[in-house]
């Protein structure tokens, strides 16, 4: 999505945060802030912009989503959904459940559905729920299906689909990313580029916006501390248990180095989101605040403090 209006070195990215940068993973949860907190600590912080997080954590009606954020003078940069394309004979569950959040979405004035395929290890106790290998049709449908669902959320709700590569699921490596941008319609389908979980599966994130620059439509700016890494290779552990192993750090302290990210990004002819996300479940209350604190300066050293909205054109 291009644009042709005026910009500095980083003029194209707008900053913002979410839920999961305050330990939110569920829609309800006894380790989890109430929203009404996550709201109010988002705008000590010094953030505009926000994600909407699990379906449910917010408010789903739109009135009151928009009273809550207009109070605080905040904004949506984009919803978030889980989601099966492997799966044909879930299409309509799966369905049922996106589209309650695009229509959220598109009420908030947002343009974006970050879209998550399932995690096939338990969340909670790292327990595989299916393979971590598709086999030979669900990749072949697998692109199919993302045109599909990204023709609907475009035509019907102006809403742009943008898989995010996540940590057990089957689009984690970098072949697997790069697998389903080759199978898939650019029209309808792109990359939220989660730069921490793609070095979690090994991938390259400069390489990624070097040679896919034109597909990444959403950014999730993150990191990830190479010792647990390592133990996470070494273990072979869950996601879930990497996260209590604090495998997500704060800014400057992992990889990918955050500046060469922005400065890679920036060099897009592209309006892009940037969240900052970091995996805090579960977490005490009083952590998130002080990191998002931080996060934000360091990012701002890196020339990433811009707050205007980005310029999407309606589609063709």
């Amino acid at each position: 999505m291009t644009s042709s209006s005026p910009r500095t070195t980083v003029g194209n990215l707008c900053l913002g945060s979410a839920p999961d940068s305050w330990g939110v993973w569920f829609v309800e949860d006894e380790h989890q802030v109430p929203y009404t907190r996550f709201l109010d600590e988002l705008v000590q912080a010094g953030y505009e912009w926000l994600e909407l997080g699990p379906y449910g954590y917010l408010p789903t009606e739109p009135e009151r989503l928009a009273e809550e954020l207009s109070a605080r003078g905040l904004k949506v940069s984009g919803g978030t959904v889980f989601g099966a394309l492997h799966r044909p004979e879930a299409w309509d569950a799966m369905l049922a459940e996106v589209l309650p959040v695009a229509r959220l979405t598109a009420a908030a004035g947002a343009h974006h559905l970050v879209f998550i395929p399932p995690m096939y290890r338990d969340e909670k106790t790292g327990a595989f729920t299916e393979s971590p290998e598709l086999t030979a049709p669900q990749w072949a449908g697998f692109g199919r299906a993302a045109d599909r669902l990204g023709k609907i959320l475009l035509e019907e709700y102006d809403v742009r689909l943008v898989l995010h590569p996540h940590a057990d699921s089957h689009i984690q490596t970098q072949p697997e990313i790069e697998r389903f941008l080759n199978e898939s319609d650019p029209r309808y389908a792109n990359l939220c580029l989660d730069t921490g979980h793609v070095a979690y599966g090994g991938g390259d994130n400069l390489d990624l916006i070097r040679r896919f620059g034109e597909r990444v439509g959403y950014v999730h700016i993150k990191q990830m501390d190479p010792a647990v890494l390592a133990q996470v290779t070494e273990e072979k552990l869950s996601f879930g248990e990497a996260v209590k192993r604090g495998v997500c750090v704060a800014p400057p302290a992992g990889v990918p180095d955050p500046a060469g990210v922005v400065e890679a990004l920036a060099g897009l002819d592209a309006e892009l989101f940037v969240i900052v996300e970091q995996d805090l479940y579960p977490c005490a209350p009083e952590v998130p605040l002080p990191i998002a604190v931080r996060t934000r300066q360091v990012l701002g050293e890196s020339g990433l403090t811009g707050t205007r909205r980005p310029a999407f054109p309606n589609p063709s």
